[in-house]
């Protein structure tokens, strides 16, 4: 029988393995749905991540939804979870090869029109199977109420057929993927 962790384990091989050849346009077809998605949403709020080697390269979309006077958000890191910040530059490498802005509490979070994550891979329930971490269900878990839309992405789709997740984990209005 599948557990979440050796379903994890499998994904994490599947994602490794497509790191190379075919990434750009991977991430290339991905940022487009992704565009897409967030013009019909109107979503003017947006939270992004800033990605791992093995995740969707979301650096390009940042760029476009800055000139476009969006305003975007990143995670910040504490402790087991994060909370959010305004995505601007310098970035600086944190912990697990994470990049992140240098911490400002100065702006306080109303409302988040899309949450886009990245993900390790899904079950039946869309629900999200990540890196084992769990700082994004605790963030969620939090500010769910906070947050309209949850958009997954990944370059590749890793999903089993059977529940591996539990109910804390977080849960997709939308996957994208290649």
């Amino acid at each position: 029988m599948e557990d979440k962790n050796s379903f994890r384990k499998t994904c994490l091989k599947r994602l490794r393995g497509a790191q190379g050849r075919g990434r750009y346009i991977k991430d290339k077809l991905v940022l487009s749905q992704l565009y897409t998605y967030l013009n019909e949403q109107n979503a003017q709020r947006i939270l992004l991540y800033l990605p791992l080697k093995m995740e969707v390269n979301l650096y390009p979309l940042i760029k476009q939804l800055r000139k476009e006077k969006k305003i975007v958000y990143v995670p910040f890191m504490e402790g087991k979870s994060f909370r959010l910040v305004k995505y601007r530059l310098p970035l600086k490498e944190k912990q697990f090869g994470i990049k992140e802005p240098h911490d400002s509490k100065q702006y306080r979070i109303k409302k988040i029109d899309v949450a886009i994550v990245p993900i390790v891979g899904v079950d039946s329930t869309f629900r999200r199977l990540g890196f084992g971490k769990g700082m994004y269900d605790r963030f969620f878990e939090k500010e769910h109420k906070n947050i309209n839309k949850v958009v997954f992405v990944a370059r590749e789709l890793c999903y089993s057929k059977k529940v591996i997740t539990d109910h804390y984990d977080v849960r997709a209005d939308n996957i994208i993927t290649p």
